[in-house]
Formats: C-alpha cells, structure tokens, sequence
C-alpha cells in the first residue's frame, strides 16, 4: 500500500488494481491539481490505466471539482477511470436487506429444484419450479420445467423453461448444445454444428427464441436481490 503524509490536501493509497484519492473540498483547484502531480509522479508508469477513486470525505456536492479533477487525471496521467466512492446504505436499509436475505434463504421455501449429476439419455426431470442441475444433461434426456432451466454444464438434450404459458422464463447453460429449446409456447429446433462451448441462454425476443452469449448479455444483472415474500 502506499501512502502519504496526512497533512496535505491530497491523500493517496493503493487499492485493488487502482488508487484512492482523498482530497480537501476546501482548497483551491490549482493547489489540488499540484499536490496530485506530487503524489502521482511518484508512481510514473504505475498510473497508467489504472482505475482512481477520489473521495471527498463527507462533503456534499462538489460535482465540478470531481469532474474537473477527472478529466485532468486522465489527460495528464493516462488513468483508465475515475469514479467516486460508491453510496453506502443507510443502517436501517442495511437491516433489512439483512433480514430479507435471512427469511428468504433459511425460512422461506424455496422455489428452486436443485440436482447434482448427470442426467442421461431416457431420463425425464419435470418440475413447477426454476430447475438446476449441477452436471450434463445428456442427447435423448428431457428437461420441463414451470421456470428456468440452468444447467451447470453440457446442456445436449430437449428443454422446456416456462411451460406452459410463462414468456419470461431462460434457459442457460455452461455449453449450449440442445436439440431442441421451448420457452412458454415457442419452440425452436437445437445447435446441431459444432462451435465452442461457452456460457449461453435462451430467451424470447419478438416472438422468437434467440441464443445470447451469457457473458455479453448476463440475464441476473436485472434481478433484485432476494427478498422474503
């Protein structure tokens, strides 16, 4: 970690794969920027695409100064980006974010049918729930369920997600290679060529089922964390 003397308008440490600056809100610009060159000639060609965090303290507003402060990092010292500290949650919202995820995980039933194996040729897994299957599922299985299906794994036989009617469902899968996907009441017919295996899902897109690379488009993103209903 590196630091420097806290008496001085701008402060520096090392953090992850960047640095954190807290400056003085108070002091005039022109004095910021030459205590940042101080502290940032220091590091030479470590700054360079680093990512930097300034921090305020708990002063309010100053978007100008951050802004300013910014640009000036990046034109003059090649850094990749600079953000602000992210907004912490309040202590009661804290709280009960806590208690959510305490009902939803260990009182809550859950609306989950996890498995762990492989599912072979000849095997049917049906369930009213999201499934998901730590393994391969094999050519000649099936898989049907009321959610989405997630195969932790080769996904090679038939799968139905959001059977009957429910649009919204996905399916995923480590390797995407069905023969053939349902979602709601749209089917489509499997990958037969060989690609490389890689992360995928199945939606539905203007009435049609679309293949997505998991790692371009994370389907979870949009998902709130859990809460207990």
């Amino acid at each position: 970690m590196i630091t420097f003397d806290t008496n001085v308008p701008v402060r520096l440490k090392g953090v992850g794969d960047g640095f954190w600056i807290t400056v003085d809100p108070t002091c005039p610009i022109e004095e910021l920027k030459s205590e940042i060159d101080t502290v940032f000639n220091k590091l030479k060609h470590l700054a360079v695409n680093a990512s930097v965090v300034i921090d305020i303290g708990d002063a309010k507003g100053h978007d100008d100064l951050v802004e300013t402060l910014r640009h000036y990092l990046i034109n003059t010292f090649e850094v990749s980006k600079v953000t602000r500290p992210a907004e912490k949650r309040s202590i009661p919202t804290e709280r009960i974010r806590q208690r959510d995820l305490k009902k939803s995980w260990n009182q809550h039933r859950s609306d989950v049918l996890m498995l762990r194996g492989r599912v072979r040729s000849g095997q049917k897994i049906e369930s009213k729930r999201h499934i998901i299957i730590a393994g391969d599922a094999n050519p000649g299985s099936e898989i049907r369920s009321d959610g989405d299906v997630i195969v932790l794994g080769r996904l090679a036989g038939k799968v139905r997600a959001g059977h009957p009617d429910n649009h919204d469902a996905i399916v995923f899968a480590l390797e995407f290679k069905p023969t053939q996907v349902s979602i709601g009441m749209v089917t489509a017919a499997g990958i037969e060529e060989e690609i490389n295996a890689k992360p995928e899902y199945a939606c539905i897109e203007n009435d049609g089922i679309v293949v997505k690379d998991y790692m371009k488009a994370n389907p979870f993103r949009k998902m709130p964390w859990p809460e207990a209903i």
